[in-house]
């Protein structure tokens, strides 16, 4: 079964996007190796507001040839043919991902609410949070709508020269 990561990078009080929607509170860090990320992914999920605050900036961070499946119930497709836009169930539709053959994981690319839909669903292995040092004091949450208790395992800890720090869950109960 294909593997299911929610990374992103996310304020120390918990917001994934400030108040306005923007993430110029991210540093850009050289060692962070967003090749090997991008290497090891062949597909993209992402809610709307993702993909549109994404489309703003520039377009979606992703190496060529990767699937991206757009969750909305209000974008045309009509209007977005580089990307599969999917307005059905989203933790079924990640479920028959992560059935199809192959290695590439599948890459959570924000959206705290969607995150809480599928990790609450059983559909993310991983969670890599990398944490901004910086308060925000208001934004979009890191996860949203999550009304269980989702147990996690620290298997990872990465720092950084510009005070960001990744920690890497494994989702589910140690064994």
């Amino acid at each position: 079964m294909r593997r299911v990561r929610y990374n992103v990078a996310a304020s120390l009080d918990g917001f994934i996007a400030d108040a306005t929607g923007g993430y110029d509170w991210i540093p850009q860090d050289s060692a962070v190796d967003f090749a090997a990320l991008f290497a090891r992914v062949d597909t993209v999920v992402m809610g709307r507001r993702s993909y549109q605050a994404a489309l703003t900036a520039g377009g979606v961070p992703a190496a060529p040839g990767t699937r991206i499946h757009v969750f909305s119930r209000t974008l045309d497709p009509a209007d977005h043919p580089k990307v599969t836009i999917v307005a059905a169930d989203a933790a079924a539709t990640v479920a028959a991902l992560r059935a199809e053959a192959g290695e590439g994981e599948i890459w959570l690319f924000g959206g705290g609410g969607l995150f809480g839909e599928l990790v609450a669903a059983g559909q993310v292995d991983s969670v890599e949070v990398t944490v901004v040092p910086v308060l925000l004091g208001a934004g979009v949450p890191l996860v949203a709508g999550l009304t269980t208790r989702v147990p996690l395992r620290l298997t990872a800890t990465r720092q950084y020269p510009s005070g960001m720090v990744t920690l890497t869950y494994t989702v589910g109960l140690s064994g």
